[in-house]
């Protein structure tokens, strides 16, 4: 409808796609029978032609909410994405499933991109895929004007805020996009947005009423634990050895930390590589592609790696450091179980590691980012801390309420750290902090109540307090967790600036009378502690589903492309319940579609009727 508004064009009787041709399409390109939460009504609104904006967590299916449109609708949906590593794989992805896909950036030669020009201005493609700072390119901006555009997809959303913890000023160039495309719907996705950061985004991108979906922040098929950090080797080790032949990231502050752990689980006989920054782009390349072709089971990485990585089949997820804020953690631990299946979220937690991260943010020379980032490492250090459920917290960090007390999938919740009561403790430090008159910091109280000789405290005449040296019989480590506690329970509470003093919050008065009380998870674990083991969904045969893999890892090779383009880890399992002996039995296995069993389906049909051959009691159906 050339020529028309976006406001006449929404007003207008639409054609709605049917439900016949919706759910069709869902089965016949994508291998599924339903949607996920709030993938649906996204769609329905997009094929209205409406403006959306989705905060989606990641593994939430958002790359779905923009491609059955996309095959749906006349035209070329353009996704803009900052992630050039990603965007082959969401290509290739893509591709598997039958859809005309390509992408634009400087990976390509000038040969391939004018390849990929040639088949847009034919529009003879469904997606395509390019990085913001091509959008702001004049000329293409103006080849774009000669294409019939579908739809346009903001990815990674958030990098248009300020606010928010990944931003990118060539993003503040798409607000333009409402005026350069009046008659298609605008998107925008992201899978980690506050209410702030999502208010930032509209009023930036200018979106036309658009229909605006939050799904709940909630990754149910994830189990977040926090330990603390000992001896950090050897709990690594006992890590990957508790999940063999998986798949993991294990996230270290530094370079050099990279290298370290990367180069003694080498020697141990894990398949680990580094990646980091300082590696060369080719050794980066290599180290990324043998990690997610399953060359490699554990990536060691700085948090420069994952933002570009689509690997479906990550098991675990491990911060041997501390993440630098909320955001970070939650996008990070993202990156496990994207395919829906059970995965671990790990935090090793050490006070010794704050002082590393607040000599980085020292550094800052931008009083209101430094400001910013010893905030974003305080909310951390009180989630690391609590005893309230981790899903609890994380939901309510990002302004959700856990309709819950229990997840029943954290450390917390399954009891699996000590949780002691620390009331005498507590009024302890809190005395000690009224009789200073609330204007000293942590170290100065620590050191009151464990009875230390030095110059500072005789200097302020503290050796003379009722409090001074009645915690003696503790450690510093112990005090110093249980003031992270009390903050991250909103006991007390820590002034701005250099020296930051501590300071009664209103629920620090109550301890104090023994009105209310105080628990803290116990700083030692129990070697004996059992652990809830996480493991895969359903019932099926093992032996199987490793032949499968060993197929699929084949033919992916065959092809070029990561194994879970082929299938997912889901798919895999399906099959070994499920042993589908026929085409049609096949299109009954999650992420089969038509396109998947016209390529893959013989070879993966025939591998199971030989092994159901060999294995007649053990692949017997009812």
């Amino acid at each position: 409808m050339p020529g028309l508004s976006y406001e006449e064009i929404i007003a207008e009787p639409q054609s709605l796609v049917s439900d016949t041709e919706l759910y069709g399409t869902l089965q016949k390109v994508f291998g599924f029978r339903e949607f996920r939460p709030d993938q649906e009504r996204i769609i329905r609104a997009i094929l209205e032609k409406k403006d959306v904006f989705a905060v989606m967590p990641t593994g939430g299916g958002k790359s779905l909410c923009y491609q059955l449109p996309a095959v749906l609708l006349p035209g070329t949906c353009m996704v803009i994405s900052p992630l050039i590593s990603l965007m082959k794989d969401q290509v290739d992805s893509a591709r598997s499933n039958g859809i005309h896909a390509a992408y634009l950036n400087s990976s390509l030669s000038a040969e391939e991109q004018s390849l990929v020009l040639n088949d847009l201005l034919s529009n003879s493609l469904d997606l395509l895929y390019a990085a913001p700072e091509r959008f702001t390119l004049n000329h293409f901006q103006e080849m774009l004007g000669q294409v019939n555009i579908s739809m346009v997809v903001i990815d990674e959303a958030h990098c248009i805020s300020e606010w928010g913890h990944d931003f990118r000023p060539d993003y503040l160039s798409l607000s333009s996009l409402v005026t350069l495309f009046p008659a298609v719907p605008v998107t925008a996705f992201t899978a980690t947005a506050t209410h702030k950061v999502q208010q930032d985004i509209l009023d930036k991108l200018k979106l036309r009423s658009p229909f605006i979906v939050r799904a709940s922040f909630d990754r149910t098929n994830l189990f977040y634990d926090i330990r603390f950090k000992e001896n950090i080797s050897k709990q690594l080790v006992t890590l990957l050895k508790n999940n063999p032949n998986k798949a993991g990231i294990i996230y270290r502050t530094s370079r050099k930390s990279v290298n370290e752990t990367a180069t003694m689980l080498q020697a141990k006989g894990f398949r680990a590589l580094p990646y980091h920054a300082g590696l060369n782009e080719d050794e980066r390349k290599k180290n990324q592609e043998a990690f997610i072709r399953d060359e490699a089971d554990v990536i060691v990485a700085t948090i420069a790696f994952g933002m570009g990585i689509d690997k479906s089949n990550i098991r675990f997820v491990i911060h041997a450091d501390l993440p630098k804020s909320i955001e970070n953690y939650y996008q990070e631990t993202g990156r496990a179980g994207r395919d829906g299946e059970p995965a671990q979220c790990i935090m090793l937690f050490s006070q010794s590691d704050i002082p590393k991260v607040r000599f980085f943010i020292d550094t800052i020379v931008d009083e209101t980012e430094r400001t910013r980032a010893l905030t974003a490492l305080q909310k951390v250090i009180s989630f690391a801390s609590t005893t309230v459920c981790r899903r609890k917290t994380l939901l309510d960090y990002f302004g959700e309420t856990y309709p819950h007390d229990k997840c029943n999938s954290c450390d917390i919740c399954l009891g699996t750290r000590e949780v002691v009561d620390c009331t005498v403790e507590a009024q302890m430090l809190l005395s000690a902090i009224a009789r200073t008159e609330e204007r000293f910091g942590a170290t100065h109280i620590v050191d009151i109540v464990i009875g230390s000789k030095n110059k500072k405290i005789y200097d302020f005449g503290h050796d003379r307090l009722k409090t001074w040296g009645v915690g003696k019989d503790r450690s510093k480590k112990f005090w110093r967790l249980l003031i992270d506690e009390l903050l991250a329970q909103k006991v007390i509470a820590k002034s701005e600036g250099l020296y930051p003093a501590l300071y009664f919050l209103e629920k620090a008065v109550p301890v104090l009378k023994n009105e209310a009380k105080v628990e803290m998870v116990r700083i030692q674990e129990k070697k004996t502690a059992k652990r809830k083991r996480i493991e895969e969904t359903g019932t099926y045969d093992n032996d199987l589903f490793e032949l499968l893999r060993a197929l699929r890892k084949q033919l992916a090779d065959e092809q070029g492309i990561p194994p879970y383009i082929v299938f997912s880890d889901r798919s895999l399992r399906d099959m070994a319940a499920l042993l589908p002996r026929s085409p049609e039995d096949m299109l009954s296995v999650s992420g089969v579609g038509e396109v998947k069993l016209q390529r893959y389906g013989k070879q993966f049909l025939d591998l199971i009727r030989r092994y159901c051959e060999e294995h007649p009691e053990q692949t017997k159906q009812p």
